[in-house]
């Protein structure tokens, strides 16, 4: 997150205010249930003043079998889960409406804050995480809202770990009453007090009245955007969901781009890795994972620091309606998103990526920063379950096929490009499409700007249907207002 100036810095209310502040308000009042990690958003209204202007009930079911008595039985026996989350915040809604009257009490404006985390372990080997959410109301007897975020903690420290928790609770009950008109804000808000480097936010959901106009899709991309995660994705349905979930001891299949629109070329780049992907012994179809990976790069126009948001939602709700899963990320280089999917997996793992990314994946020149060069890039790259599954290009002047045998890298790279490919880690797909190479995907996006029809013959027909129909990548659309 960028630098703070003075003025705002003095503005960021202490976390003591922000309770003293929601404790005097005579309508805000809810209850508070933890889970995992002690008490520690409500500890900091009890020591604020006023604590019972605020405070309905706090509990912390810490043993399993009061947790299931109160909340129910998970069927996988887990209890640091979305679905745990929800639970604990319907169930405790519902009760302060069923325990206090609304006649004695028209203008309360009630919540209920939930957290269930587990924080680091004693060997220091799994550094923890948790789910936070509030429901709450704006309005006395209005439909609830809601927020539920997931955190990974970066402390070596347990009881850090709870500080950070803790503060990071009164930061989204204060936003949600103070600061929820703008979500983008709020989101900023959350780190009042707190670094992005001790707590990280890797998936979050808005839902209710407050929010009817917000799309969760442009809240994940807020989180890339601001630093404060580097990859966030979204299901088929649009729905923001948890990389680590999604990603846990699955096989893995890749494919990057813009996707502006998605064209032919990239369906058969897709579904030709895909089957020599599955077609592995050692591949389980039922567990693998396939991602449209966008980068913010490739979210931007060209000499555009900005991202047009309507744009980036047109790409996604393409990608969505052809039934895929998207990951946004921050990864510049490929390496960096290998090393992502491998925390999360010790499966297989495919990119698939066409020549052009290919040659320059071999460029000297993007590994500058690291102390070891491109060898440490490699070496994070190609390790032993990753393979690139590389669609030939045709060249421009001469007609000819370009595969990886007549690919020609730099001759300091030479041989270290000799050596992947020899190992198997470079594998052409041979069933391609001949027509689609003659398809470039930034002409196409140039003829729909330009009204030139030929672009319907090189995407999929559900994708042309779609661009019509809801007039995508027009160009007043194109650019920002």
């Amino acid at each position: 997150m960028s630098a703070l100036s003075e003025d705002e810095f003095e503005n960021i209310l202490s976390i003591q205010n922000k309770c003293t502040r929601l404790n005097l308000n005579e309508n805000i009042y809810g209850t508070f249930a933890e889970i995992g990690a002690g008490q520690e958003t409500v500890r900091h209204f009890f020591r604020a003043g006023n604590p019972k202007g605020t405070i309905a009930k706090t509990l912390s079911a810490y043993d399993k079998d009061f947790s299931d008595a109160i909340y129910g039985l998970d069927p996988q026996n887990r209890y640091v889960t979305v679905e745990r989350l929800k639970r604990m915040i319907d169930y405790e809604a519902e009760l302060i409406e069923q325990r206090l009257s609304r006649k004695k009490y028209p203008d309360k404006l009630f919540f209920s804050y939930a957290n269930t985390v587990a924080t680091i372990d004693w060997a220091k080997k799994y550094k923890g995480h948790g789910w936070l959410g509030i429901k709450f109301q704006r309005e006395p007897k209005q439909e609830y809202s809601e927020i539920i975020l997931h955190v990974q903690f970066h402390e070596n420290n347990a009881s850090q770990q709870q500080i950070s928790l803790g503060i990071m609770g009164v930061n989204l009950i204060y936003a949600a009453f103070y600061q929820s008109d703008d979500p983008k804000e709020l989101i900023k808000k959350l780190y009042d007090h707190l670094s992005k480097d001790k707590i990280e936010i890797d998936s979050i959901n808005f839902k209710g009245p407050v929010f009817e106009n917000v799309d969760n899709r442009l809240m994940s991309l807020e989180l890339v955007k601001e630093g404060i995660t580097e990859a966030v994705m979204f299901s088929p349905e649009g729905n923001n969901i948890l990389p680590a979930n999604v990603l846990y001891k699955k096989h893995i299949l890749t494919l990057r781009g813009s996707f502006r629109p998605v064209t032919n070329l990239n369906l058969n780049m897709f579904l030709s890795a895909r089957n020599l992907f599955l077609n592995q012994e050692n591949v389980d179809p039922d567990k693998t994972v396939i991602i449209f990976e966008m980068t913010l790069s490739n979210l931007k126009s060209e000499g555009d620091d900005e991202i047009n948001e309507k744009d980036f939602l047109d790409r996604a709700d393409l990608l969505c309606a052809s039934g895929q899963t998207v990951m946004i990320s921050n990864f510049q280089e490929y390496y960096k998103v290998v090393e992502y999917f491998a925390q999360h997996t010790k499966k297989e793992l495919g990119l698939v990526m066409g020549v052009d990314n290919l040659i320059d994946i071999f460029n000297e020149r993007y590994y500058r920063h690291l102390s070891g060069g491109i060898l440490e890039a490699f070496g994070k790259l190609f390790f032993k379950s990753l393979k690139v599954y590389l669609y030939p290009v045709k060249d421009e002047k001469t007609g000819e096929i370009i595969t990886s045998k007549t690919l020609k890298v730099h001759p300091r790279v030479k041989e270290l490009y000799k050596f992947f490919v020899d190992n198997g880690k470079v594998i052409d797909i041979e069933d391609y499409d001949e027509e689609s190479l003659d398809i470039h995907p930034r002409k196409v996006y140039e003829m729909i700007l330009d009204g030139n029809n030929e672009w319907e013959k090189m995407v999929p027909g559900l994708t042309a249907k779609m661009i019509k129909e809801k007039k995508m990548f027009s160009k007043e659309k194109a650019s920002h207002s």
